[in-house]
């Protein structure tokens, strides 16, 4: 099933998210939880932050990460230098493997980009083993992410259209505070876990934090493609004064959480 997240290249991809996906795919991995000899699956594996960072343990037997997008399949091939990793494309919704396949499967920033993620969730159960986990994380959007909310108030200050694309943006699937638990628990799986990561995303200047969307990457930049050059103007200006907030151009700090959930496949 197709995401619902604009892909324009990998490149840009790395610099609006990629860079964050990083930071925070090892505080997944911990709440997680890892074993030796683990057979894992990351679904939804973007230009790879979560399966190299995986790879980084070397007792686990097997990494396999499925992207529906061949433009992150293609960049994640490209970076990989394990053998115990493979990546190939696939849907979320119904992934390509048997029953029982795995012994933990993952998905860091995909699920609320998933129209059906509770689908999603069903299919990760069905491929990990009976005493095997199941864990994924999203940004909290509406509450959590105060550099990305920035951006988005300001646009929609400015235009009534990015209104309802705020919301659409604010309360993706499994964003509000117990979703994905429900959604786990639903999905049958056990001794389910909800929990918020913490990370700072870190901009050097404004052109950091405003190039990626203004080359067209993700919700908001391919919005902000499709202005007329006049609102596109006003909407770079804006922005810009909310980022400065009066002070010079330079270096920004944004804190920016993350909900976690885990859960065990049933014996």
């Amino acid at each position: 099933m197709p995401s619902s997240f604009n892909v324009e290249s990998a490149d840009g991809y790395e610099r609006l998210m990629g860079r964050w996906s990083r930071k925070l795919a090892p505080m997944l991995v911990d709440f997680a939880g890892l074993a030796d000899g683990d057979r894992v699956l990351d679904v939804g594996c973007g230009t790879g932050s979560l399966a190299f960072t995986l790879a980084e343990t070397p007792g686990l037997q097997e990494i396999v990460a499925v992207d529906y997008s061949p433009v992150f399949v293609e960049a994640a091939t490209r970076r990989n230098t394990d053998p115990r990793v493979s990546i190939r494309q696939a849907d979320a919704c119904a992934l390509p493997f048997e029953h029982n396949r795995f012994d933990r499967a993952m998905s860091l920033l995909v699920l609320h980009f998933v129209p059906e993620a509770g689908k999603a969730v069903s299919e990760m159960r069905r491929v990990v083993r009976p005493g095997g986990v199941v864990a994924a994380a999203v940004w909290d959007h509406y509450g959590g992410m105060s550099g990305m909310r920035m951006m988005w108030d300001t646009v929609a200050m400015l235009d009534e259209a990015a209104l309802a694309m705020r919301h659409r943006y604010c309360f993706q699937p499994m964003m509000r505070p117990g979703e994905m638990k429900e959604s786990f628990i639903a999905q049958g799986l056990a001794d389910v876990e909800e929990t918020s990561l913490l990370i700072r995303m870190e901009y050097l200047s404004f052109e950091d934090y405003w190039d990626p969307i203004a080359a067209g990457e993700g919700p908001l930049g391919k919005y902000v493609a499709g202005l007329d050059p006049a609102k596109r103007k006003a909407v770079d200006a804006a922005v810009r004064a909310a980022y400065e907030a009066g002070e010079p151009n330079g270096p920004r700090s944004f804190a920016s959480v993350a909900w976690a959930c885990r859960g065990r496949v049933a014996d």
